[in-house]
């Protein structure tokens, strides 16, 4: 799949980079209890960890929220979803799991703090573009509300944006019923190209090792 990153992005912040995975025959469905398990015990390590740290203060949490500001998106109003995910553990509103693929993208998120956003790939239409959200432009979310796009981060096909490191759309979303999806690694601007590539595997090496399939990947943005 061809996905571009907008000159208006790279002008603003000249090392911004993305991983970006792509997988083939996947099948996915409850995840298995040692995701389940995992994902838990991370959550209860974090929740102790933010007693004593302020989330804002985080490097990854720090990093998109400049990111957010640096478009013109207040970040107290339209927080990074990596923040969101933080916010709940800090509350001990955990994470309850949902479905294999969406179980790894938080696990992976809270891991690394960093956004992350997977698509149903044949719900894509033609290349991809990551630019930044124009006047007007908004999108169902998976929050259950229309989502103004205006100086956000958005993924867009020829249909329109269908994703954001703030919150996707309901039009691409992997369920039970995909065998193809797109995966975008929002990366903090600061992660050398080598430790991204290195992130990039580990993720997608889990999520195979889950979910079978083929998969390839690259770091869009490190040149």
């Amino acid at each position: 799949m061809e996905i571009q990153l907008a000159s208006e992005i790279i002008n603003k912040i000249p090392d911004f980079k993305l991983g970006v995975i792509e997988y083939k025959n996947i099948t996915v469905g409850d995840s298995p209890q040692m995701v389940k398990g995992r994902l838990q015990l991370f959550q209860e390590s974090i929740y102790f960890d933010l007693e004593n740290n302020k989330i804002t203060g985080l490097p990854g949490i720090q990093a998109w929220r400049s990111i957010f500001k640096t478009f013109g998106k207040d970040p107290n109003r339209y927080r990074p979803s990596v923040e969101a995910l933080y916010r709940r553990v800090q509350k001990q509103n955990y994470l309850t799991t949902v479905q294999s693929a969406i179980d790894i993208n938080n696990f992976f998120s809270l891991q690394y703090q960093v956004p992350i956003g997977i698509y149903d790939s044949d719900q894509i239409k033609g290349p991809v573009t990551i630019k930044i959200g124009k006047t007007g432009e908004e999108y169902l979310g998976l929050n259950g509300r229309v989502n103004s796009l205006e100086n956000l981060i958005v993924s867009a096909d020829q249909l329109g944006p269908f994703g954001s490191p703030f919150i996707d759309s309901k039009r691409a979303p992997v369920t039970e019923a995909t065998k193809n999806a797109l995966q975008i690694i929002y990366l903090q601007p600061s992660t050398a190209v080598e430790s991204a590539g290195r992130l990039t595997v580990s993720l997608m090496k889990m999520f195979t090792q889950i979910h079978g399939g083929d998969a390839s990947f690259y770091i869009l943005g490190s040149e």
